[in-house]
């Protein structure tokens, strides 16, 4: 007897494209900024269906969500080159914080002006992340346990300033937190406008020139990178340096927003920039992401404060249960994403 053959049938051409389709999408770089993008604006036309009769439509609820988030927004564009080179920093909120306090110190204490305060404490922060990320390349320690010193360095720093809040009064310093630059439908504050101008700048950076090129090869394949000749310990020497001087330009951002120093200020931001960050779609192995993303990513935590707010009765904590959730959905698709291209 002889056995018939049987050829096996070809599978078709719709379902095979189709899955081709799918495996591009989901290696596609900008998905995840994508969907955070899909994700804001679905949020944003809920909630303009929900409270359209308490004037959540109003131009000037959108653009409080620069306002209220700007030295959030530096803070985590500051994370984003970090976290781009395959890094972390966890001293961010910290650096804030201390920020704050050696501003209010120096202006009320003191009796400096602040024109002399402020790249003085700009200097300070950028100082302290070129020290991290000098430790961090030169004695090849994990940036988590080097930046987690940094956190309770600069913690501990603001106690020995003062134990107590610190307000300020400097005429200076009101004036700029009550300057608004009008848009016709409505205003931005300085610190918004600031922000705004850092996410520029940093775009261009990221994105255009021979030092971003850096960042993305480093966190993409650091051992490719040495190979290529790329200056590995300058490069990641200087996201370090970005990450504590955009600490600190968020710590002054905040300062104009709060017009105190306090040392609990900022406990804890170091985690609302990491999850804006991972929200915008930069992965946390680092070599993938976009500043733009990084934005969407503040936004959407900002607009789950303003959903709450005008829903009224739930409490605040309800932000960090959906930043929770959220973080945790878009780990799963860098999961999925990495998965995708390995394959």
């Amino acid at each position: 007897m002889s056995a018939t053959a049987q050829t096996p049938k070809a599978a078709p051409r719709g379902s095979t494209a189709s899955r081709a389709r799918a495996t591009r999408l989901l290696g596609d770089r900008r998905l995840p900024v994508l969907v955070t993008a899909a994700l804001f604006i679905a949020m944003y036309v809920a909630g303009l269906s929900r409270y359209q009769n308490y004037g959540f439509g109003e131009p000037q609820v959108f653009l409080n969500l620069f306002i209220d988030n700007g030295y959030l927004l530096v803070a985590a564009i500051g994370a984003t080159f970090v976290i781009m080179s395959g890094g972390i920093d966890l001293s961010v909120g910290s650096m804030i914080g201390f920020t704050t306090m050696f501003t209010a110190w120096l202006v009320e204490r003191q009796g400096l002006p602040l024109l002399l305060v402020v790249p003085l404490a700009l200097a300070v922060g950028a100082f302290g992340g070129f020290l991290m990320g000098y430790v961090i390349h030169n004695f090849e320690i994990q940036p988590f346990i080097v930046t987690l010193a940094g956190l309770f360095l600069f913690r501990g720093l603001c106690l020995v300033i003062s134990k107590e809040s610190i307000s300020i009064n400097d005429a200076s310093v009101g004036t700029l937190a009550q300057t608004r630059v009008s848009l016709g439908v409505g205003d931005l504050s300085i610190g918004a406008v600031v922000a705004l101008v850092v996410l520029a700048v940093a775009a261009y950076v990221l994105h255009y020139t021979r030092f971003g090129r850096r960042v993305y090869a480093i966190g993409g394949n650091e051992q490719s990178a040495l190979l290529m000749g790329l200056p590995l310990g300058g490069t990641k020497i200087a996201v370090y340096t970005v990450s504590g001087f955009c600490s600190a330009l968020a710590g002054l951002l905040f300062m104009l927003y709060i017009q105190s120093g306090d040392p609990l200020h900022a406990v804890g931001m170091e985690l609302d920039a990491i999850a804006a960050v991972v929200i915008g779609g930069t992965l946390l192995t680092g070599g993938s992401g976009y500043v733009l993303g990084t934005l969407f990513g503040v936004l959407v935590l900002g607009l789950i404060k303003s959903v709450i707010t005008f829903e009224g009765t739930l409490s605040s904590w309800w932000t960090k249960i959906a930043t929770g959730v959220l973080l945790c959905a878009f780990i799963l698709i860098q999961r999925t994403m990495t998965s995708r291209r390995k394959a």
